[in-house]
């Protein structure tokens, strides 16, 4: 070998095709807007009317720009399509299908984003999806999701204004989220629970923790202060308004906007976060990707081939059973008249009513088919009793069953309506969505049964809104028969 002068020549490494992994994933992502638009619906109409859910509207433009400023990490890695990583789409597809079944679509959103990333995962490959876990992950913030936990940050307003109160020697009296001062009274309502801020607050800590550091306990750090102090920030700006009506003598004057004043306190704190972490930035250091050699494999059409086939039944597999079990679901729910026990001062009617003065009592009995959703059976009963009104709401405990009921606003109608499930009365929690979800699955479960009673007027002019309650209380409690008849309908095993 002559040494002087000699050059050995390098085949240059294989770049990685992309055409087929990207055509497959535009077909996977067709596929998916199809097979789940109406949990996209359902979040886009969340977006533009909740103001809670207005960030989410730049979401996908901050994923696109974490994404670009990552670009350079392509330069090193390729497409390397796998059929075992696509097999994780199972694990959200039957989180999909149990809430589907329950009836809650903040859980079908987020199966629908887990089901995105398995897509990615398997015909991407790990190490792509690695180099870009930020962009990725950070679609988590399409969902709508926190609307459950407004009770409890209701509750920890109002424990958090409670001590304030009580540390500054203020007089008071607390019942539940009613605040009671010499000054005047406060509700801590939805709208002051601070999950507008809570949720704001994490998703622009997940962009600042992505963005301007790099080691996971840092990023967790971040994390964490955008969960705590926005809950902290916002009792102490209840606090606030409560101590301010004290110097105004006005609760009225105190509260004035204080949604908008909200906003500009959450601003403020949301600079503080930022300047608090600025001295701990690490985005001067490399990404860890970077200093990885160049992994540069071809795609085998083969496994291309599987993987896209494995992403495709799988993705489709939980929409196509929810589709099934609905359409075996026998459709809408079987309604009767039954009749209604007399009560003192009314008459019974031919058709199983009462006549009480003014007002005529009719009464409702609808079984549901044994596949159907909780989330059905909810809705029935939502528009059995009208729409809400929180002043008008009330219930009736008469014999081991509580019936919701509701005075329709600007009518004389008041309606008290009841359910049971496999022999118990149900309400609209977990418990009764998660049993009715294995009922639907099973078929031959209990029967979703709910009974209503409607007064209403016989003539133009209507007794009080009192009296209309103590009549519908007085016409529920005797309902004893009707009650046991709904509980031994809820028991009987479905086709």
């Amino acid at each position: 070998m002559n040494a002087m002068g000699s050059r050995i020549a390098v085949a240059p490494p294989r770049q990685a095709s992309w055409t087929g992994p990207l055509v497959a994933l535009g077909l996977s992502l067709a596929l998916f807007g199809f097979l789940f638009r109406e949990e996209i619906a359902a979040a886009v109409r969340t977006w533009d009317s909740s103001t809670a859910y207005n960030h989410c509207w730049l979401v996908l433009p901050v994923a696109a720009w974490l994404a670009w400023v990552r670009r350079d990490r392509l330069k090193v890695l390729g497409p390397v399509p796998s059929p075992l990583l696509a097999l994780l789409i199972l694990p959200p597809a039957a989180l999909w299908l149990l809430s589907e079944r329950m009836g809650i679509m903040e859980g079908r959103q987020l199966a629908a984003v887990g089901i995105f990333w398995a897509m990615a995962l398997g015909l991407l490959g790990w190490r792509l999806c690695q180099a870009m876990a930020a962009p990725l992950l950070y679609l988590v913030f399409l969902v709508p999701f926190g609307a459950f936990a407004v009770p409890l940050l209701q509750s920890v307003t109002a424990h958090f204004v409670e001590i304030g109160l009580r540390v500054l020697g203020i007089p008071h009296y607390v019942d539940s989220l009613i605040i009671e001062t010499p000054a005047g009274t406060f509700l801590v309502a939805e709208a002051c629970a601070g999950l507008r801020f809570l949720i704001a607050a994490l998703a622009f800590g997940a962009l600042y923790a992505v963005t301007l550091f790099r080691s996971p306990g840092r990023r967790i750090a971040v994390l964490a202060a955008a969960l705590v102090v926005p809950i902290v920030a916002n009792g102490i700006r209840a606090l606030g308004i409560v101590v301010l009506a004290q110097h105004l003598g006005s609760a009225e004057a105190a509260a004035a906007d204080h949604i908008v004043y909200g906003w500009g306190f959450f601003s403020a704190v949301i600079v503080l976060l930022i300047l608090a972490g600025l001295p701990f930035r690490e985005d001067a250091a490399p990404a860890a990707i970077d200093r990885v050699a160049p992994l540069r494999v071809p795609v085998q059409g083969t496994r291309l081939a599987v993987a896209a086939a494995v992403v495709l039944l799988l993705a489709a597999a939980a929409p196509g059973m929810a589709a099934a079990l609905n359409g075996a679901g026998g459709g809408e729910p079987m309604a009767g008249t039954p009749r209604l026990a007399a009560v003192a001062g009314c008459t019974a009617t031919e058709d199983g009513g009462l006549e009480c003065g003014a007002l005529s009592a009719s009464a409702r009995l609808l079984v549901f088919p044994a596949r159907t959703t909780w989330a059905g059976v909810a809705a029935t009963r939502r528009r059995l009793l009208g729409e809400e009104d929180e002043a008008l709401a009330f219930r009736i405990p008469a014999a081991g069953v509580t019936w919701d009921a509701r005075q329709a606003p600007g009518t004389a109608e008041t309606v008290a309506a009841a359910a049971w499930l496999d022999g118990q009365v149900a309400g609209d929690g977990l418990r009764s969505r998660a049993s009715q979800a294995v009922n639907s699955l099973r078929g031959n479960g209990g029967l979703p049964v709910v009974v209503a009673i409607t007064l209403r007027p016989r003539g133009e002019e209507a007794p009080g809104a009192a009296e209309r309650r103590a009549l519908l209380t007085s016409i529920a409690e005797a309902q004893g028969d009707l009650t046991a008849r709904a509980d031994a309908l809820s028991r009987r095993a479905g086709n």
